[in-house]
């Protein structure tokens, strides 16, 4: 049987739970495939997907499905993950207002943009389980899973923190990140660490599931 191992861990009950848990992963660059990839494998049937890009060759080194260079990337993801279901959009501010969260049990953020980061927990804060900085880095035992309000050590985290300050948002939600120091001024990226952030979201959503 294809889940045969995960009822092992999960228990059927459990796993039922799974099955029915319907998520949004936002982003599906060198974190959120692998959110999706470690989603999908743990059995999880109902996952939506947005991103509007195309893969190119600058994604090969960290990225599921980047082997076919010039597709859009949403595409290439529902060829390799049957059932799953896409949105093919540009994210932006407007979009995240007006789009309708209600129906996901768990918001995945994996998006690159810091103003619809914002806009994301502000809307949907209580599913949500957003992904920070994870370029730059690769060092995995730097990884660590807490509040928006308690990351250190992140320019992304401080950034979106102080912005939510701002606006006197004081609401909480789970984030990953890493303090670790960046090991250079571009944005280069090892997939030790993308692939483990969008692993560590996948872990969070099945306990917040189980839960």
């Amino acid at each position: 049987m294809r889940f045969q191992r995960c009822r092992m861990l999960f228990g059927d009950e459990d796993f039922e739970k799974l099955q029915k848990a319907k998520i949004l992963i936002l982003g599906v660059g060198g974190v959120g495939s692998y959110a999706l990839d470690c989603l999908y494998r743990s059995g999880v049937s109902d996952i939506t997907i947005l991103d509007y890009d195309v893969y190119d060759e600058t994604n090969q080194n960290r990225q599921i499905g980047s082997d076919a260079v010039g597709m859009i990337k949403v595409d290439r993801l529902k060829d390799l993950y049957p059932g799953i279901k896409t949105i093919h959009q540009h994210m932006t501010v407007a979009w995240v207002q007006e789009f309708d969260f209600e129906p996901y049990d768990i918001v995945i953020d994996a998006a690159d943009t810091t103003k619809v980061k914002i806009e994301v927990a502000k809307k949907c804060y209580k599913k949500l389980i957003m992904a920070l900085g994870s370029a730059k880095r690769y060092d995995t035992n730097k990884i660590e899973v807490t509040s928006i309000w308690k990351t250190h050590g992140d320019a992304l985290a401080r950034k979106i923190r102080n912005e939510l300050k701002k606006v006197k948002f004081d609401r909480n939600f789970t984030v990953v990140f890493s303090p670790e120091q960046a090991k250079c001024i571009e944005k280069g990226s090892c997939v030790a660490v993308t692939g483990a952030v969008g692993l560590t979201t996948c872990s969070e959503a099945i306990k917040r599931i189980l839960k």
